[in-house]
């Protein structure tokens, strides 16, 4: 039996992933006064005075929302809501199995912007956070932004979860290659959710150099579908053209062979197969290359190996130096519960990701970034967001 046919069975046999069970057993009748009638009317009369007050009295402080409307699950495409649910309970178990958070899919037979942002604002007195996951760009843009002040965290992890793992890899393979990241030459495949968050996480926010002094990385260019993204193309979107300000400032235009010409770093979050081996060869000594689109990269390691790849990375666990998204957002979440942010910042997810790097000792070509598994990266995490968080309140 191959590995679809065993998933297969036990999301059958189980009935998904997920169950909800009580804290407290309700076995006597003063169990039952104590947790509902008439005592449950105690908590509510308190709340009612002090609506913070519900973050001690209920689940909302350890409760996220997983929101998803399925219309770009990850390999699968606009497969709609009943269909992304079996992916939106595994995020879940992922929350709760490595962060102790109780997190539950909402998957909404909707694919309207305004219809989405208004679902989330009525159902987030319930939740201490909002994760979003797989709403297709660009609307995923506009849907997180008008969410940020609604008084709880609200992190599309498409988007910063994977620009998060990605710069803190980054960071580690820059080290072993010997480079600074504010010398980098970065060029990246993919301009949709995640290579958006990607350009503005390495452009807009500054890193640390070894004199610790603050930094960006200067030169990036990103490419789409249709070639190398400048301020002179007249098809683009308003995402598109933020990218355009922020990069590329040599107005290149041209594809990806052309880009990639004397570039230290490939990050690709588009198609598979699109780069090529005579491309790598064509790249600065010590080539990066982080290839995470799935299920198939955007070049297979053996063949980058072959052209003379430095760093290889992928989405996939068959292979070294995964991208995963679930090393970031257990902890991003766990701090921010924690702490009671009300947003998870720029500042926030750039802790983070130095977190995420730092947590590897001794970083090699092989190991850039630690296993999903290790227990100690959510702490590790979690720690750094807090902290972040308690400095910009202070």
């Amino acid at each position: 039996m191959d590995l679809k046919e065993k998933a297969l069975n036990l999301h059958k046999q189980l009935k998904g992933k997920l169950e909800i069970n009580s804290k407290i057993k309700l076995d006597t009748k003063e169990s039952l006064s104590l947790a509902y009638t008439p005592g449950v009317a105690e908590p509510s009369k308190v709340i009612a005075e002090k609506k913070e007050a519900v973050y001690d009295y209920t689940i909302k402080g350890n409760t996220i929302a997983i929101v998803s409307d399925g219309s770009a699950v990850l390999g699968l495409g606009n497969i709609g809501p009943e269909a992304a649910l079996p992916v939106m309970e595994g995020k879940a178990a992922i929350f709760k199995e490595f962060a102790d958070i109780d997190a539950f899919p909402i998957c909404l037979d909707t694919q309207d912007t305004d219809e989405i942002v208004r679902t989330v604002e009525l159902i987030s007195p319930v939740f201490g956070g909002i994760n979003l996951e797989d709403i297709s760009a660009p609307r995923c843009f506009e849907i997180e932004e008008r969410l940020q002040n609604i008084g709880i965290p609200v992190f599309h992890d498409d988007q910063h979860g994977t620009a998060i793992v990605l710069l803190a890899g980054l960071i580690n393979a820059s080290k072993l290659a010997g480079k600074k990241m504010e010398d980098l030459k970065v060029v990246i495949s993919g301009a949709g959710a995640a290579g958006t968050a990607i350009t503005r996480l390495l452009k807009c926010v500054n890193h640390k150099n070894e004199d610790g002094v603050c930094v960006p990385v200067r030169d990036i260019l990103v490419c789409d579908s249709k070639g190398i993204i400048h301020s002179g193309r007249a098809d683009i979107n308003k995402y598109k053209k933020e990218i355009a300000q922020m990069t590329n400032f040599e107005e290149k235009s041209g594809g990806l062979g052309g880009a990639l010409v004397g570039a230290d770093v490939f990050i690709g979050v588009s198609a598979p197969g699109i780069l090529t081996g005579e491309m790598i060869k064509t790249m600065n000594e010590k080539p990066i290359v982080f290839a995470m689109a799935n299920p198939t990269p955007e070049i297979m390691p053996d063949e980058a190996k072959e052209a003379g790849v430095f760093i290889m990375a992928t989405g996939r666990s068959d292979f070294p130096n995964q991208v995963n998204n679930a090393l970031a957002f257990p902890g991003i979440f766990r701090g921010a519960l924690d702490i009671r942010a009300k947003k998870i910042t720029p500042s926030m997810k750039l802790a983070a990701a130095y977190a995420l790097a730092e947590f590897i000792k001794s970083p090699t070509p092989d190991e850039i970034l630690p296993p999903v598994t290790d227990r100690g990266i959510v702490k590790a995490i979690a720690e750094a967001v807090r902290d972040t968080w308690k400095d910009i309140n202070d």
